[in-house]
């Protein structure tokens, strides 16, 4: 677990670095630097989607995702936690310029699980017990924490218990989740994760309202789907 707990530090201080930068900020800089960091997520979310290989599979893991998700309505209970959190502990500010825990909260938990190296290294730290790939991942993860949390406030900060929850999952159930987590596997999840941040960038920058979080249960659905349909001979 050394590389998921240095990975989650390196979050919190660097969300610190960024929530001090924050205070000097005008609004309308703030405004602007949402809608960049929009941009860059959008870029991000593009090159992720591109290491796809199985259009069908893309599909089916977002539809059952949403289903899943609506069903539970992920996005509904982490925004009500977020407000009882900004209601008891957050600063009077004005509701055009303040961007909610929660959304900073979800925005950054999925900027740090979506991709290969999450899983990798994970892996990597359980598997062999060695963690250079996760704490390389904490020196990136560092930078992008401060800059995300100059504008999207604390909930970046506390996106560091998301990284402790799914890295640390993945580390101690390595022995075991490793055989499923194929190349091929996580490049579709991957995938999923990207197409996720894409819309995630489009609410960054104002274009859509969608309720990202209950996209979130997709990024886990070829875990079960690759090789079910494996099996069936569709892929």
């Amino acid at each position: 677990m050394l590389g998921t707990i240095v990975n989650a530090i390196a979050i919190i201080v660097g969300a610190g670095v960024g929530i001090l930068f924050k205070k000097g900020l005008p609004p309308q800089m703030s405004d602007t630097l949402m809608k960049g960091l929009g941009l860059c997520t959008l870029f991000l979310g593009i090159t992720g989607s591109l290491g796809g290989k199985n259009t069908l599979l893309l599909i089916l893991s977002v539809v059952i995702g949403i289903i899943i998700g609506e069903a539970i309505d992920l996005d509904a209970r982490l925004n009500r936690l977020g407000q009882k959190l900004e209601n008891r502990f957050g600063k009077n500010k004005s509701a055009t310029t303040r961007v909610s825990l929660a959304e900073g909260f979800v925005s950054a938990s999925l900027l740090f699980c979506v991709g290969a190296l999450a899983i990798i290294g994970s892996l990597e730290s359980g598997l062999t017990g060695q963690h250079g790939i996760l704490f390389n991942k904490s020196m990136i993860d560092f930078v992008a924490a401060a800059i995300f949390a100059s504008t999207l406030g604390v909930g970046v900060m506390l996106s560091a218990g998301s990284i402790i929850i799914y890295q640390g999952a993945i580390t101690l159930l390595s022995k075991w989740v490793a055989p499923m987590l194929t190349d091929i596997v996580i490049a579709e999840m991957t995938c999923v994760g990207s197409v996720i941040l894409i819309g995630l960038a489009f609410n960054m920058m104002g274009i859509t309202k969608l309720r990202i979080m209950n996209y979130v249960p997709a990024i886990f659905m070829p875990l079960l789907l690759y090789p079910l349909m494996t099996w069936l001979g569709i892929v």
